[in-house]
């Protein structure tokens, strides 16, 4: 039986556009008998971006500046948005009301008043499935310690930490961007951009902040502007976020720590989950991608013990158990629980996108930090 497919448009071609385009092209990759998506429209105001997708892509049949005329065409299923943060809210509730289904970058919606009016256009169209892009919990070894958690094998949680680190802001002579522009990142820096990241996994498993007490760092105060002046550079660069969560396995308290850096030295691109309990405990780091670490409590004394994961992805494909993934894989993977999903046949991937509301609790802890920095206070969110 010939397989159903699902058009997909996408709105900005830069590099993750490019990142969604490539998954979508080897989906032969997986060894899945669900949906095929496929690239029937493309979006971007700098024609120049088109060239790769009209060269790879024969298929595409809409190629436009103008966003709502993939929105208004009938070839197309689904969107895929990946445009800057200050663009979420009129793009996505323009998505949302034309009865497309979306996948969207973070932070859906530049400040937490643009994330509520996103929201409401879902809540008003129900039929449209919406999630946010966060692909780093698709790593096999991260698959491995979310099925630990969700088997409970922490016993009480002590504290987690979670955290994204870049280092390419170290480079004081790098020329600004939009992500260190206030009025087109957010006020939120660096949160906004790495957060949802940070929060996918914790916030599939119930851990929402309670409170929050923030220490938020702008480092490189002035940045080259690429045309050979100084520019004030306002942005967030580091935040670190101590907070408190309830389990609601054990209904106990526990301490998780956020964070979310652009200025750490050494790091190119760490994604890391620490989760220390009573019982046993466990680790992942992007750093060491194919190591699954955790130790189980014991008497005063325990040892690490570390599993060496392969290629053994939640949606299975053509590589080998024994073989390395990637981020592409990652990347690839997101998209196949988005896929599945959108399918409704119930062969869904276990372990799902984040959801509209997931972006709402990051868009409070976000708004609460900034008010405990200014504070230099402790800020109770609402359980």
């Amino acid at each position: 039986m010939q397989r159903e497919k699902i058009y997909f448009g996408i709105i900005g071609l830069g590099l993750m556009g490019k990142e969604f385009g490539s998954s979508l092209a080897r989906w032969c990759h997986l060894l899945d008998d669900g949906f095929i998506p496929v690239i029937s429209g493309i979006c971007d105001k700098n024609q120049e971006t088109w060239k790769w997708y009209t060269e790879n892509f024969p298929g595409i049949s809409i190629k436009t500046i103008d966003y709502t005329e993939l929105l208004r065409s009938k070839e197309i299923d689904a969107i895929y948005c990946a445009v800057p943060h200050n663009l979420h809210e009129q793009i996505y509730i323009d998505i949302i009301r034309a009865k497309k289904h979306l996948l969207g970058e973070k932070p859906f919606g530049i400040d937490k008043k643009a994330n509520e009016n996103i929201l409401k256009a879902i809540k008003e169209n129900p039929e449209v499935v919406v999630r946010c892009s966060s692909e780093f919990p698709y790593f096999p070894a991260c698959q491995q310690l979310i099925k630990w958690l969700k088997a409970g094998k922490y016993g009480r949680l002590i504290e987690v930490r979670v955290g994204f680190h870049h280092s390419s802001d170290m480079d004081l002579n790098k020329p600004i961007n939009w992500k260190r522009m206030v009025e087109i990142n957010g006020e939120y820096g660096c949160m906004g951009d790495l957060g949802i990241h940070t929060l996918h996994v914790p916030f599939n498993m119930g851990w929402k902040p309670t409170s929050v007490y923030a220490d938020l760092q702008k480092i490189a105060e002035n940045r080259p502007d690429g045309k050979g002046g100084i520019v004030p550079c306002k942005t967030w660069d580091n935040a670190v976020l101590t907070c408190r969560s309830t389990d609601p396995r054990t209904g106990k308290e526990f301490s998780m720590v956020v964070e979310t850096k652009r200025m750490a030295p050494g790091a190119t691109n760490n994604w890391f989950i620490e989760v220390y309990g009573t019982e046993g405990s466990a680790t992942f780091s992007s750093h060491n991608p194919k190591a699954f670490n955790f130790l189980v409590t014991s008497g005063k004394e325990q040892g690490w013990t570390t599993i060496d994961c392969g290629s053994q992805s939640a949606i299975p494909s053509v590589t080998g158990g024994i073989f390395e993934f990637g981020f592409s894989d990652a990347f690839q993977q997101m998209i196949g629980a988005f896929v599945q999903e959108l399918s409704g046949r119930g062969n869904t991937h276990p372990f799902k996108n984040v959801t509209p509301e997931e972006t709402m609790w990051s868009h409070e802890l976000f708004t609460a930090a900034l008010e405990s920095h200014k504070s230099g206070r402790k800020i109770i969110l609402e359980k």
